[in-house]
């Protein structure tokens, strides 16, 4: 299963598959609630961050706050497209709407695999997320759905950064939705109901 700890919960076949990615420092359990409040009675596919930084999970490397690695960035992207690829089978998953849902470096590591690897991902509800890669490669995005919260006091995911992101996904065909909240680097109550009626 490209080597990543993970916790699989089946749910309603009728339901999408919800991939809860966390954020730095969390786990398997953090997007937990988040997935019941999200999409009640779906399935959870939940891996674990596969680095680590000073004792946290995280995704994929940095090299200072707000700096990623971004070798590290499409290596590990790939690692999760893989991953997902791989969990389709194990759990017979067939062609199930599969939708990531991240906070944090959970939602920019989603958005890296969205940009680089379509085949394995194409819906992704991100809380808090930033743009992963300076120059993501121009794949066709069409059929693609990305839901985006960000709060315009955050001081770890500048709202610069999301709009490079929005409109990055924008340009390669991505249907993007994005709220704009007034708090910082949290999930909200109104980005989650958005998050719900959006899924």
């Amino acid at each position: 299963m490209s080597e990543l700890t993970h916790r699989f919960t089946e749910g309603d076949p009728e339901l999408p598959v919800l991939l809860l990615l966390h954020g730095t420092g969390g786990g398997p359990d953090d997007l937990l609630g988040l997935a019941e409040r999200l999409s009640p009675g779906s399935a959870t596919l939940a891996p674990a961050g596969p680095v680590s930084e000073n004792g946290m999970a995280r995704w994929f490397r940095r090299l200072a706050e707000g700096v990623f690695d971004t070798e590290d960035v499409i290596a590990r992207a790939h690692q999760l497209a893989d991953f997902v690829l791989a969990a389709r089978q194990r759990y017979g998953l067939g062609e199930r709407r599969v939708v990531a849902v991240g906070f944090s470096n959970g939602a920019n590591i989603a958005s890296a695999v969205l940009l680089l690897r379509p085949d394995a991902l194409r819906e992704a509800v991100l809380f808090a997320g930033m743009s992963p890669l300076p120059e993501p490669p121009l794949l066709d995005l069409a059929g693609s759905r990305v839901f985006l919260a960000n709060g315009q006091r955050d001081p770890m995911a500048p709202l610069s950064s999301v709009d490079h992101l929005v409109d990055v996904l924008t340009e390669r065909g991505a249907e993007v939705a994005a709220l704009r909240h007034p708090g910082g680097h949290q999930i909200t109550v109104d980005g989650l109901e958005a998050a719900r009626d959006w899924l």
